[in-house]
């Protein structure tokens, strides 16, 4: 078992953690998806291209996961998380100057691998050793802050272009980033973990031992289906609605009241009981998804019977961020969790990787977005069927 750290009990720590998340999510990932079309008009990249420019970076996170996660087992939070703040202000100044595609998707590289080192995945881990069995109040209240990251972004990175180019927002954003999140990372993040306390008792779960196993697979193929069927959905609402008659403004606030949905899921996945069997909480998330991307799929409107479907699925995927934050820990503890947890979550992000861009393609070869929708049932589907064996 893991030693408690000083001062474990929720409070400054906790709040400066969850205040990095809103700004983090806010500034390196939302602030593309509402930004794209303004970026695509005054420069004449296409759109999906743009996308898949910001997918490069989300598949850059993936990778880097996997040594961010090792890092912060052994040597603590402090110094890569506040690396990471200044890395991803980094990459978006690249972003923001970029002459052409190439320089774009570079910024976006080295903001992506920035992602790894500030998002859920290394808050998450800090969580774990930091709170041990205490963990799940942590990450639920960590994620209902960073749930209203779109709700607080959408809308301002919305404002501002509207008063400035697209280059001079990201540049206002990087500064946003590298002011707010590098005090709150140095200053409220362990340098390092307290000694590990020897339990003989206890298994010792490594991350060889742990993919041996079926078990580790078919939560993998369920969290991938899952995380496919609501990003590919959830990140193209925009353009889903506006195919339902709604125009870009009333869509761009309906992307933001879904992150405000994502807080209700987070409260939601509370309530299911502790006792419960891990499985449970990701088989309830699955099936929630089957009906309200089927919804999203068949209801033509009006404007405020779709924004509130809507809400309803951002609070499914409120509920799928704490599913996957836990399903390590849940079935395998919280030692090792870093290393196990970036093996496991590499492939999800990279899912998340195109999932800017995966509904917009499945729009295309299916022929329209709600379609899309469709296509994302099917895949909620199969993850209600893996969840069983999880």
């Amino acid at each position: 078992m893991t030693a408690r750290a000083p001062g474990s009990r929720f409070g400054g720590r906790l709040v400066a953690l969850s205040l990095g998340q809103v700004i983090s999510w806010g500034v390196l990932f939302y602030a593309l998806i509402v930004a794209s079309p303004a970026i695509a008009d005054a420069t004449g990249w296409p759109v999906a291209l743009v996308t898949l420019s910001f997918s490069g970076g989300l598949a850059a996170s993936a990778i880097a996961g996997v040594v961010v996660g090792r890092w912060l087992d052994e040597r603590g939070p402090r110094m890569i998380m506040t690396v990471g703040s200044i890395v991803g202000a980094g990459g978006l100044v690249i972003v923001a100057a970029a002459p052409n595609l190439v320089v774009f998707t570079a910024g976006w590289i080295v903001a992506g691998t920035a992602q790894a080192a500030v998002l859920y995945q290394a808050a998450f881990t800090v969580i774990a050793r930091r709170y041990g069995d205490r963990r799940r109040g942590a990450m639920t209240i960590l994620t209902l802050a960073g749930g209203l990251a779109s709700t607080v972004f959408a809308p301002i990175v919305a404002v501002l272009l509207t008063v400035m180019d697209w280059r001079s927002v990201f540049l206002v954003l990087a500064v946003v980033l590298v002011v707010t999140t590098t005090p709150l990372h140095w200053f409220f993040l362990e340098s390092s973990w307290p000694p590990v306390v020897h339990d003989a008792s206890a298994d010792h779960h490594t991350v060889a031992s742990v993919v041996r196993t079926r078990r580790f697979w078919m939560l993998e193929a369920s969290m991938l289906t899952l995380a496919a069927a609501l990003f590919s959905v959830t990140l193209a609402i925009i353009p889903l609605f506006t195919e339902k008659g709604m125009t870009y403004e009333v869509a761009a606030w309906a992307l933001g009241l879904l992150g405000a949905g994502q807080v209700i899921g987070r409260l939601l996945y509370v309530a299911i009981p502790h006792a419960a069997a891990p499985w449970v909480a990701l088989a309830a998330t699955a099936g929630l998804s089957v009906i309200g991307l089927a919804l999203l799929a068949i209801v033509p409107g009006p404007p405020w019977l779709l924004i509130s479907i809507g809400v309803g699925v951002g609070a499914v995927r409120g509920a799928q961020t704490l599913v996957q934050g836990s399903a390590v820990a849940d079935r395998w503890g919280t030692r090792n969790y870093g290393s196990i947890n970036g093996v496991f979550a590499a492939p999800i992000t990279a899912i998340g990787a195109v999932g800017p861009a995966l509904g917009p393609l499945i729009a295309v070869a299916t022929g329209s977005y709600s379609a899309m929708a469709w296509v994302a049932v099917g895949f909620a589907g199969l993850s209600l069927i893996f969840a069983r064996f999880t």
